[in-house]
């Protein structure tokens, strides 16, 4: 079953602009999202819900024209956090101490450990980092959406400080690492629909070291 819907899905080209993803198989794709698993719990990111198509406009052309993003309904926009610091980490200490009954010394030990593994590096390498942990939870949310049978297309091909000043990011700490357009494919029009998967051979890809 898995491995039929990888195989259903693909980097849908061409999005039918008449056709509106209802929002209960949204829902169901960032419930999905939400149980991602990240380093340390984190999450260290956040998802902007993009249905405006004023805005959904200002970011296609920010994408350098890509039309999935008008054509599609909705666009996710996975934004990481900028840096980590003591009051992201704290946050997400005391989160897992109402979800577990408290903060225990050894869950206030952990959090106070990584802080001191986190809080303080370069910046850049802690947003390359917490970018890693959004695009974890991309995997997830495009095999949600597949079995929801909405369309998802992956963009890396964007410009990230337009999409952060489009969406006032940056105020928030934030930085858009990668986007998802959600819709339905126009099978008339889209070039790749049929085309075959092409993945490379298992013996090449996989080394086995038993």
């Amino acid at each position: 079953m898995l491995n039929d819907l990888l195989n259903w899905r693909y980097a849908t080209k061409k999005m039918d602009p008449t056709k509106t993803v209802p929002e209960e198989k949204v829902t169901a794709i960032l419930d999905a999202l939400r149980l991602a698993p990240t380093s340390s719990g984190t999450q260290p990111f956040e998802v902007m819900v993009v249905t405006n198509k004023d805005i959904r406009a200002k970011l296609s052309e920010a994408a350098f024209g890509q039309q999935q993003l008008v054509d599609g309904s909705h666009v996710l926009v996975f934004a990481a956090w900028d840096d980590y610091t003591d009051e992201r980490i704290d946050m997400v200490r005391d989160e897992t101490g109402n979800a577990r009954g408290g903060v225990t010394d050894q869950v206030r030990d952990y959090y106070e450990n990584l802080k001191g593994m986190l809080v303080g590096r370069d910046a850049d390498v802690n947003f390359q980092h917490a970018a890693k942990q959004a695009y974890i939870a991309l995997g997830v949310a495009m095999l949600a959406a597949a079995e929801q049978e909405v369309d998802a297309t992956p963009m890396e091909g964007f410009d990230p400080a337009k999409f952060d000043e489009i969406l006032g990011l940056r105020e928030k700490g934030l930085k858009t690492c990668v986007i998802l357009p959600l819709g339905y494919r126009d099978a008339e029009n889209d070039w790749l629909v049929d085309a075959p998967k092409v993945r490379r051979n298992r013996d090449i890809l996989f080394t086995r070291i038993d």
